[in-house]
């Protein structure tokens, strides 16, 4: 038989969980304008026990590809992620194209990641060329030599979704992921492009205007338990 402590424990478990997945929803919100970010989901399920559970899943589907006319960016046209190496050396993986040089001349990210195993050029060159598989080219001024430059790796996991992600954009490996596998002879670069975020706007406020109804209903049952108990102890008096 429930009491009314189970249903009181089981309202506030449940508004708990809501608020958690409230939390999934604004992160998505918020993150509306980042380039190459993948929607964060918290799916939901009702036990028989009438507690809810979640589990947090990652939708890395493709995102809108939108031209910039940056050199240095690049847009991933399919699945795959680029190592970029911290300076400390931590490896970690993203789907963020915007790149750009240090002082030095390398190829890194906006946060100072060395893309790949890191991509020097000098300081005087025409154009550069980021070819669909990765190879970077410069051109001499006068547009007649090319030279090769390095390759931007492209990597893939048996599970992406295994992947814990991190600040910036960025994920990294588990056991859960697997070890990241090479990608050749690939196409899927695109040079002066950039991958728009994956978040569908719309499907975000529906879920919030859902969340919201379902949140208020659990309130007004502890409500009604509230001024129950507030009666009781009344008539004990």
């Amino acid at each position: 038989m429930t009491t009314i402590q189970g249903i009181v424990n089981k309202g506030i478990t449940n508004a708990e969980l809501q608020f958690e997945r409230m939390g999934y929803i604004s992160s998505n919100v918020a993150n509306y304008n980042t380039n190459g970010y993948k929607a964060v989901r918290f799916e939901q399920m009702l036990n028989e026990n009438g507690f809810l559970s979640g589990v947090e899943r990652t939708d890395f589907s493709q995102g809108a590809i939108q031209v910039s006319d940056r050199e240095f960016d690049v847009a991933i046209a399919g699945s795959g992620f680029i190592p970029v190496t911290a300076p400390n050396g931590d490896v970690s993986y993203t789907r963020e194209g915007s790149f750009k040089l240090d002082k030095d001349g390398y190829l890194i990210t906006n946060d100072g990641c060395l893309v790949g195993d890191g991509i020097q050029l000098p300081v005087n060159y025409g154009n550069l060329l980021i070819k669909e598989n990765g190879d970077v080219e410069i051109f001499a001024s006068d547009g007649t030599e090319r030279e090769y430059m390095g390759n931007i790796p492209l990597v893939n996991f048996p599970n992406p979704e295994g992947l814990k992600k991190s600040d910036n954009n960025k994920y990294y490996l588990t056991a859960e992921s697997g070890e990241p596998i090479l990608l050749k002879n690939h196409n899927r670069f695109k040079q002066g492009n950039i991958e728009a975020t994956n978040i569908d706007m719309m499907n975000e406020i529906y879920s919030i205007l859902r969340l919201n109804a379902s949140m208020s209903a659990s309130f007004r049952v502890l409500q009604t338990i509230n001024d129950m108990y507030s009666k009781t102890l009344q008539l004990n008096q």
